[in-house]
């Protein structure tokens, strides 16, 4: 007899379906994400921590996993859920079978349910805690008396659980500036833009005192993506409010969020966040709209800003949340969405330049 796994929700709701990856139990706030390809990107991202991910695209796992498409040591998400997984896989690039991926790395999946549901459930009621078991015999509503047991997104601190625990230097030949980023879960492929564009980068943990950065007299500070809510980071943003108006500062997701609360404003929880990789957020400065990629729950209240001192410059044409800003007189901006990612288009690297900009403009003054 096939063992059966359970997607258990806080509100009671259940999906029994067909177990792969790694045969256990984990909970998390269930959120769904839009991207047809990309998902060991999507595993991998540190900004899933907590989380478990429902894909949206009814095939996963077609182009098996490689060691290349990672945005961190190992996947990060607690769980994964999608419609159908695929035994088979075809690329020249795979190295294994997405079930044996996480099966390696210890992440239970549950195939074979219908996401257009659990989609569209939470879309019209919120992210919910929620818990997956393939644990033999587990009964419904065993499960979602663990799923109410979860802790809630609101008020954690993930982003140390995420972090080095050490500096570390990602190095570029023939470096023009020295880079200094917060690793609140940053992703690789952040570093390898960073380095492409001549940057020298010393990654630091999250804990990292403001002090000890600015002694390692860099050019530019980058705030990096992370998972969870932004506001009981005060050590984040504490030190970043020491470094503004001293260094050009570029921040990206929850970087985004830090430097806007250490700017005085608010944050807020989205109802069921921003994931995936086709948000059309228009640039009010350029007046193009470009199609960006998203993985955040939290969002920054543009009302709360100083609008004498800062500038908003994008908008998400969706649900019209702010998207990015710039400082009037000090050289800080950032985004909420993922320049990086390139989904598809590469429509918002022109963000990595406007930061070397700054920098040189900050060397020459």
């Amino acid at each position: 007899m096939q063992n059966q796994a359970i997607l258990a929700l806080e509100d009671g709701n259940t999906f029994c379906g067909v177990p792969f990856g790694y045969l256990g139990e984990a909970g998390g706030e269930v959120v769904f994400n839009t991207s047809m390809t990309g998902y060991q990107e999507i595993l991998t991202d540190p900004s899933y921590a907590g989380q478990i991910v429902a894909m949206t695209y009814p095939l996963i796992g077609n182009y098996g996993t490689n060691e290349e498409d990672i945005e961190s040591g190992r996947p990060q998400v607690r769980a994964f859920v999608v419609k159908e997984n695929s035994s088979i896989y075809s690329s020249w690039r795979a190295s294994e079978s997405l079930d044996a991926y996480l099966t390696r790395f210890q992440i239970p999946g549950i195939a074979g349910i219908d996401t257009r549901r659990l989609v569209r459930h939470i879309r019209q009621t919120g992210a919910q805690r929620g818990f997956l078991s393939s644990r033999f015999g587990a009964t419904p509503e065993e499960v979602v008396a663990k799923a109410q047991a979860v802790v809630p997104m609101q008020g954690c601190d993930l982003a140390t659980g995420v972090s080095c625990t050490a500096p570390y230097l990602w190095p570029v030949d023939a470096p023009q500036f020295r880079v200094v980023a917060f690793d609140f879960g940053i992703k690789r492929n952040i570093l390898r833009l960073l380095a492409e564009h001549g940057c020298q980068v010393t990654v630091v943990p999250a804990r990292m005192p403001a002090e000890d950065v600015m002694a390692m007299r860099p050019d530019g500070i980058f705030l990096s993506n992370g998972p969870g809510d932004p506001e009981p980071l005060d050590y984040a943003i504490d030190n970043i409010r020491k470094l503004l108006g001293h260094i050009p500062i570029f921040g990206i997701c929850l970087g985004h969020q830090l430097l806007g609360l250490a700017l005085g404003g608010k944050t807020y929880k989205l109802k069921f966040g921003h994931r995936g990789g086709n948000q059309p957020v228009k640039n009010l400065v350029q007046k193009k709209v470009e199609i960006t990629a998203h993985n955040h729950g939290f969002a920054v209240d543009p009302d709360s800003l100083n609008e004498r001192e800062i500038q908003i410059t994008h908008v998400n044409l969706n649900d019209q949340t702010l998207e990015g800003f710039r400082h009037r007189r000090l050289p800080i901006f950032s985004v909420q969405y993922h320049p990086e990612a390139s989904p598809g288009p590469h429509d918002s690297l022109y963000l990595f330049d406007d930061f070397v900009s700054l920098m040189k403009q900050q060397k020459e003054a």
